[in-house]
């Protein structure tokens, strides 16, 4: 298996700000980003997004799975009848850039008959970022995800939480969870480059993105 350097982005839900995260560190850090498998194609793909906040073209990996429907990838391959096989994702291999791989959906979200999106963080080995909503319901969600995350064995780097500013919620989150707030990701205007490297310089820990 190929050693990147870099981290596995995954969430507690669909939609939480996967993809917001995942550029700011592409951009902060320099680093290359890859979504192995993407569904919900129809609305656009990650990818694309990244691209069109300015991502360089030759800094973003093309997808190895994608499906038009916005499901589950488990049930997206089943409609579109290709099955997902892990040990078929060639792992792109950066020596002098970092990789940021972002997941679909949340931490437990499968892909096939018996494997998660966990089994996908593993198959990477890459420590893993947790994007959370910073909203209520969140304590519940994060720590069930960092539960998931642990159970399999997981290098948790930290969460970043996302949404207007709740020191509550975070404090909960790192007491319970026992695991650090490592970046926050305020409400944005406009989400461009430039925004997310601001944000990355005033709301996230660099220590924790060191590599």
């Amino acid at each position: 298996m190929p050693e990147n350097k870099g981290f596995f982005v995954t969430g507690t839900d669909t939609g939480v700000g996967k993809t917001v995260l995942s550029a700011l560190l592409c951009f902060s850090l320099r680093a290359c980003y890859w979504k192995p498998i993407q569904t919900g194609a129809t609305e656009g793909t990650d990818r694309q997004q990244l691209l069109a906040w300015g991502l360089p073209v030759e800094d973003a990996v093309d997808e190895v799975y994608v499906f038009n429907e916005p499901v589950s990838p488990h049930l997206a391959s089943q409609w579109a009848n290709v099955p997902i096989r892990l040990e078929s994702i060639p792992v792109p291999t950066f020596r002098t850039k970092p990789l940021i791989v972002e997941g679909a959906g949340g931490v437990l979200v499968p892909i096939n008959a018996d494997k998660f999106m966990t089994d996908l963080a593993q198959y990477v080995q890459l420590p893993v970022v947790v994007a959370a909503r910073s909203t209520l319901g969140t304590i519940n969600h994060t720590l069930m995800s960092l539960l998931a995350l642990r159970t399999a064995k997981l290098p948790i780097r930290g969460v970043v939480m996302i949404g207007p500013i709740n020191k509550d919620n975070q404090a909960a989150i790192e007491r319970y969870g026992d695991t650090a707030v490592i970046g926050k990701i305020p409400p944005l205007p406009i989400i461009d480059r430039a925004g997310l490297e601001r944000t990355f310089q005033q709301s996230f820990d660099p220590q924790a993105f060191c590599l």
